[in-house]
């Protein structure tokens, strides 16, 4: 790693729990019904959404896991009536996953940071601060989706 790189990495190690510590969502759970979910279930529902559908192999893809442990979690999101599986438009073989009303309120509910108080946080900076903050973090967030996926890549092939 270029020593440029490794100072900026050491500076984004020390400011990420920072900025973790201030605005961690602090509660799991659907503020609509009584619906608890482990931690690692409820991760699952930030991969979906209720509108963009997504195939279970891109999801086993982006959590790393295989297709099989995907299809055994997602029967549960289905039970509970968080998640909806639906055929696939264009490859009628191909199932599509769709985050339901309910799923969708327990992954906003769920997200890591909670939207409050990184309001709150981005208030504190001028506008171009902030501006700037939000470009880099959607920078290092479509670089992590870039190493993941390379990664999930090297592990097929391997």
């Amino acid at each position: 790693m270029p020593p440029s790189a490794a100072r900026a990495a050491r500076r984004v190690v020390h400011a990420v729990p920072l900025v973790l510590a201030a605005c961690q969502r602090r509660e799991i759970g659907d503020p609509g019904s009584r619906v608890r979910l482990s931690a690692h279930l409820a991760g699952i529902l930030e991969h979906l959404d209720p509108s963009a559908p997504l195939a279970p192999g891109e999801l086993a893809r982006r959590l790393r896991v295989t297709p099989a442990t995907v299809s055994l979690q997602v029967a549960r999101l289905i039970a509970l009536r968080l998640v909806i599986r639906t055929q696939d438009p264009v490859d009628a073989r191909r199932a599509l996953l769709r985050l339901t009303p309910a799923g969708a309120r327990l992954r906003d509910s769920r997200t890591l940071l909670d939207p409050g108080a990184v309001e709150a946080l981005l208030l504190t900076l001028s506008v171009g601060e902030r501006d700037r903050a939000v470009a880099g973090i959607e920078s290092l967030g479509r670089a992590a989706q870039r190493l993941a996926a390379a990664s999930s890549t090297r592990k097929a092939v391997e």
